[in-house]
Order: structure tokens, then C-alpha cells, then sequence
């Protein structure tokens, strides 16, 4: 049950009853009903006396005074006041939250999960790193964040496919085959030199031994052989899918640029878009911003995109005749669209923040507005030891890998810090703080949570009576009951803004409310949550820590985290 729209449609119901008795003359629907940040204006608060206002052409408050009076009268209400310049806090009755708690030991992990998507096919694309090498730390970040994303939007009832856009086409495969060719002749004991602008990692020496060991000299003077190119894609695929997998990362789909160009799909996604008159050969004007003096005007051909709000028109052909990196993302989105998928969301790094306009004008235009497709952006991430920048990597020498992260600090501890910053924000992350066992790393700090409680289930008398929850009515109590019942309207706002970083927010917020009210009991022994000499309130207080446990377990495994029941 979520609280928050319970009394949002209460409210409905009682703005429709008054338009019916012409108390007003509409009823709004653009209100809202929160949360106050203050605990001390009530439960819920609402401005709906002043969105009403403005159609009723009437002072806010004297309307709020006149909703005040309705309000008072639902059952779920114990005080109503007026604040402001109309708003409306509300004070529930306990007996709602004592439901609220009765209900989430009742759905248990279950109590969040919700049907927003009505089983809808949603295609969640995300990491779709070159496979050019080991994924560094920056990839890792936008795979924790679309994998955690995806979880979240099954909670909420989308039917999630998990897709992989392998970018194996292109000049940096041509580059890299070149690359592996040079350690396939090392490897065979020649002497070799790597010109500039060529991949010089000594991750790409296994392959150049791995071919020698089966191909022998069979492949020589040919560097752009068809079997190093395959050889090699699939060998750091693999690679990156173990990198992924020690992330806890997984995808359903891994979908080639290559096989999609060799398909003809380019050819037919540019033919359908032409046939709708939205392709054309025109003049683009000279890029802003850059000084380029051999730059010249040439005829291209160009998709409208600007009819659907980006910037520019944009260019299908390079000047050589071959297709652009965007009739590749033509072709791949209308394959998407072919297979489905009219809901889309698409991870990709804050340098890519220029394709959001255009990926959305090629769906639309494909789609005739059918499909919708949302793009999310991932920051870069600031590691650090105590403070001072980590640059090197310790096995490749060149730059920190995911494999390096997880190895140093673990998977679980590196998916939750990936998740405490709005994920298009830079985020620091320093290694000393992360394995501290204090307040300050905040994965211990929910972690420690869900273990105490554990601990608190494990060492209550195993003879309690039958629980009444009436008997929780300490501010304490209340307060993590009424924090544990935000749950689902956490889990709809993340999902709705695509934020699971709001999930991390709110787990801290549980966490510090349940160990504030088992400090209460260091000094106050009547606060204790096992009361040998009073087994119906240790009772009722287990119920309240047997839905803590639930809350956080069921948050973390949107995170794919296990939650601990003891603490090493």
C-alpha cells in the first residue's frame, strides 16, 4: 500500500463529491501529496487548496479552510492544519501505520513491488563498451547503473530484456585486429615495433599467443585475416562478459554492429525513413565552436532530425560513401523496434550527452511516435586512497579495470558506492573510506542494519506472545514505521526518473532511523527492543524489526546485493 497515493485518491474522491454539491467548480488532479521535511508539519502535506485556487479564482487559504473541515472527517485522519499560504499538513492515525507494518511482514521482500509497467516489453541497453580491451572503471559504473536500473523497472512490472550493443564495426576494430596482429608475430618471435595509434596494452599479448599456439605462421602476411578479427572479438568478449559477471552483471541479449550492417538493415531503415521524406541531400553549415580551416561545405545525404527537435540535421554518408556511426544507430534502433520493444532505455557516458536529440528523433520518426525512448548518461569516477587520486592500474599499468575494483574491495561493496551519487554526476570513491566499519561507508551502515536486526530476531525468547502492534506508539517507533512505509513510493519515483540512486538515499535514511532508536535504548532501558519482564511489547518491537529486515532486503536486491544477517 502506498500511503501517499491512498490519500491523494481520498482527496480526489472528496474534490469530486464537492463539485457535485457545488462546493467548487473543478476538481484538480495536478496536486500533489507528500512528504513534509519537517516532522513536526505532520504526515502528509498537499497544496491542493492552492492549485484549486487559481481555477476558482479564490484565496488559497480561505479554500484550504473549507477542504480542512472534509479532510478531518476520513477515518485515516487525526488532525488537519493549515499552513502557509494553503497548505495542508495532515497528521495520520497510528492505526494506519500499525497496518502499514502489519501489511509489509505480510508481503515481506514482496512490499514495494508494484505493476506500473502492466507487463510491458522495455529493452534496457546499457555498457555496449568497444570490445577493444578489458572494461575499465568508468564502464563499469554505467553497468552497474543499467543493470540496477533494469532490476528496478521489473519491480514495477515491465517484462525487461537486457541488451549489449557490441560495437565491432568500425575503425577501432580495424585498428585493434592490426594491433593483435603485431603480438600474433611476437608471439612467433619476431621483433616487432607498435607504430602510434595502435592499441600497445599487454592485454592483447595472450591473444597474439593464443593464435601462434593454433594457427602456427598459418596467418602471417595477412593482418586483416577474417579468422584474427573473429579470434579476437571473441576472445575479450569473453573477457568483458567475466569482468561483467565478477560485477554481477548480466545481459539476455548481445546484439553485433557488424552482423546488423551485414544484414542490410542500414539499407532498409534509411529506405523507410526516406519513404516518409525524411531523408534528403542537403548542406550542413559549419560545426560552432570549431576552428577547422580544411573544412568544406559538401553535399550530403541527411536525416530531418531537426522536424523532431534536434539541433541539426544529421548526416547518414561519410564523405568515402560508407554509412555513418548514426545510420548504425538507425539501423540498431529500428531493429529494437522490429523485435517489439516500444519502450527503451539507453546507458550511455556523459561524452555522449550530444546523441539524447538524436537518438529520440530517429525513434520517433521510425516509430511514427509509437515507441519512446529515454537516454541516461553515466559520470565519470574519482578513485582514491585515502584521499589522493588512484591512476594506475596494477595489472595493466595503464588504467584501473573493473576487475581491479572488485578484486580490492569486493562486488557488493563496489555496486553500493556506485549508486550513492546521481548517476550523471562525477563521483568520488575512495578505497580507505569503503572499508572502514563506521557511520562514514555507507554500505556497512545499511549492511549493519539489516545484521543487527538479524542479531535482535536471533536473541529474542522464542516463546513470544501474539503481536499487537498498537503497543509501538514511542516518536521512535513511529518514525521508523513511517520511514519503512515510504518504501514503495520510493520504488515508483526511481523507476518514473529512472534514479536508482534515490534507493541508496532512502536505505541510508532507514538505516540511521533504526540505529537512532536502538541507541535510545543505552540509555533509557524501558527503549530496549528485548524486554525480558515485558514479552508483548519485545513482541510487537520484533514485528517492527522483522519489517525493517524486509524493507532493506527487499532494496538491496534491486542492487543484486545479498543482505548480511551477521557482520565479520
Amino acid at each position: 500500500m502506498n500511503i501517499f497515493k491512498q490519500v491523494f485518491a481520498l482527496i480526489s474522491s472528496k474534490l469530486d463529491e464537492l463539485k457535485q454539491k457545488d462546493v467548487i467548480s473543478t476538481s484538480a488532479t495536478n496536486f500533489i501529496v507528500e512528504q513534509p521535511s519537517n516532522r513536526a508539519h505532520g504526515d502528509i502535506y498537499t497544496n491542493v487548496a492552492m492549485v484549486l485556487a487559481k481555477h476558482e479564482k479564490k484565496n488559497p487559504i480561505e479554500i484550504a479552510k473549507v477542504l480542512a473541515k472534509e479532510f478531518e472527517l476520513f477515518n485515516e485522519v487525526a488532525k488537519v492544519e493549515i499552513a502557509g499560504s494553503g497548505f495542508i499538513n495532515m497528521h495520520l492515525n497510528t492505526e494506519v501505520w500499525h497496518g502499514i507494518l502489519e501489511q509489509i511482514n505480510k508481503l515481506k521482500t514482496e512490499f514495494g513491488t508494484l505493476n506500473i509497467g502492466n507487463n510491458q516489453a522495455l529493452n534496457v541497453e546499457f555498457v555496449s563498451a568497444n570490445p577493444t580491451g578489458p572494461m575499465h572503471i568508468g564502464h563499469a559504473r554505467g553497468a552497474i547503473f543499467g543493470d540496477v536500473l533494469a532490476n528496478l523497472m521489473k519491480k514495477v512490472g515491465y517484462n525487461v530484456t537486457r541488451e549489449y550493443y557490441i560495437n565491432d564495426a568500425g575503425v577501432q576494430i580495424d585498428t585493434l585486429v592490426k594491433s593483435v596482429y603485431l603480438r600474433y608475430k611476437e608471439a612467433l618471435g619476431e621483433q616487432i615495433s607498435i607504430e602510434k595509434g595502435l592499441y600497445p596494452g599487454e592485454y592483447l599479448k595472450p591473444i597474439g599467443e593464443e593464435l601462434a599456439k593454433k594457427y602456427g605462421k598459418e596467418l602471417l602476411n595477412n593482418q586483416n585475416n577474417q579468422v584474427i578479427r573473429d579470434f579476437t572479438l571473441d576472445f575479450i568478449l569473453n573477457i568483458i562478459k567475466e569482468d561483467l559477471d565478477l560485477l554481477g552483471v548480466s545481459h539476455d541479449v548481445f546484439t553485433s554492429e557488424y552482423e546488423l550492417q551485414k544484414s542490410g538493415k542500414i539499407e532498409e531503415s534509411i529506405k523507410m525513413l526516406s519513404d516518409k521524406g525524411l531523408v534528403y541531400e542537403g548542406y550542413l553549415e559549419k560545426p560552432k565552436g570549431k576552428e577547422n580551416e580544411n573544412w568544406i561545405a559538401r553535399k550530403e545525404l541527411l536525416f530531418r532530425a531537426t522536424q523532431f527537435g534536434d539541433d541539426v540535421d544529421r548526416a547518414l554518408k561519410k564523405e568515402d560513401g560508407s554509412w555513418t556511426y548514426f545510420a548504425s544507430d538507425i539501423a540498431y534502433h529500428f531493429d529494437k523496434i522490429s523485435r517489439g520493444f516500444n519502450n527503451m532505455i539507453v546507458e550511455l557516458g556523459s561524452d555522449h550527452g550530444g546523441y539524447i536529440k538524436r537518438l529520440k528523433a530517429v525513434v520517433y520518426a521510425l516509430s511514427d511516435n509509437q515507441a519512446k525512448i529515454e537516454v541516461r548518461l553515466h559520470n565519470i569516477v574519482n578513485f582514491l586512497e585515502d584521499g589522493k587520486p588512484v591512476k594506475m592500474s596494477k595489472r595493466s599499468g595503464t588504467f584501473l579495470t573493473a576487475r581491479d575494483v572488485v578484486e580490492e574491495v569486493s562486488k557488493d561493496i563496489t555496486r553500493f558506492i556506485m549508486l550513492t551519487r546521481k548517476n550523471d554526476m562525477v563521483l568520488d570513491f575512495d578505497f580507505a573510506k569503503v572499508k572502514e566499519q563506521s557511520k562514514d561507508n555507507p554500505i556497512f551502515y545499511v549492511q549493519y542494519a539489516h545484521a543487527r536486526a538479524h542479531s535482535l530476531m536471533r536473541n529474542a525468547p522464542k516463546d513470544l506472545p501474539s503481536v499487537n502492534p498498537a503497543l509501538l506508539k514511542t516518536e521512535g517507533e513511529l518514525f521508523l514505521i513511517k520511514t519503512l512505509a515510504k518504501w514503495p513510493d520510493v520504488v515508483e519515483i526511481s523507476a518514473r526518473l529512472c534514479e536508482p540512486h534515490r534507493i541508496t538515499f532512502y536505505l541510508l535514511e532507514v538505516a540511521e532511523a533504526f540505529h537512532a532508536l536502538w541507541g535510545y535504548g543505552k540509555n533509557d532501558l524501558n527503549m530496549r527492543f528485548i524486554l525480558e519482564d515485558n514479552l508483548d511489547l519485545t513482541a510487537a518491537r520484533m514485528f517492527l524489526v522483522q519489517a525493517l529486515a524486509h524493507v532493506i532486503a527487499s532494496a538491496l536486491s534491486v542492487f543484486n546485493i545479498k543482505p548480511l544477517e551477521e557482520m565479520k
